[in-house]
């Protein structure tokens, strides 16, 4: 039985699988949904958990070597928010993009986490290192 870490035995299969430059998506309570990728709804109610509260967790035992985000996350969220996101990748590249640009990555990826964040645009894709 695990002790700490990520106890959901679904969210630790999906990990299992990520390969070097395989991609994962953490997705808020709104983001489509694609049935060609495995979905782990792990929401709650809103904002619990959050993006951030699932990439904190997985960030612990997953070597992330990038991570892409909409473009759009900068302009509809105050500076508070995006310094929390700035903060949880401290040494993590991550690329701004287009929303529309950001969601052609996500048929790649090999599995989705939704949570029940509500904040605009959280939605990231981390690059396996």
């Amino acid at each position: 039985m695990l002790k700490s870490g990520i106890l959901n035995p679904a969210i630790n299969s999906l990990l299992c699988r990520v390969r070097h430059c395989n991609t994962l998506v953490i997705a808020d309570r709104g983001f489509p949904f694609w049935p060609q990728i495995e979905t782990i709804d792990i929401s709650l109610v809103d904002d619990i958990p959050r993006v951030l509260d699932v990439l904190t967790a997985i960030k612990e035992n997953f070597s992330i070597g990038r991570v892409f985000a909409a473009q759009e996350f900068l302009g509809e969220n105050s500076p508070a928010v995006i310094s929390d996101l700035e903060n949880a990748l401290l040494g993590i590249p991550i690329t701004f993009e287009l929303h529309d640009e950001f969601k052609k990555r996500v048929p790649d990826a090999i599995g989705l986490i939704r949570t029940g964040d509500t904040t605009q645009y959280s939605n990231l894709i981390l690059e396996s290192a």
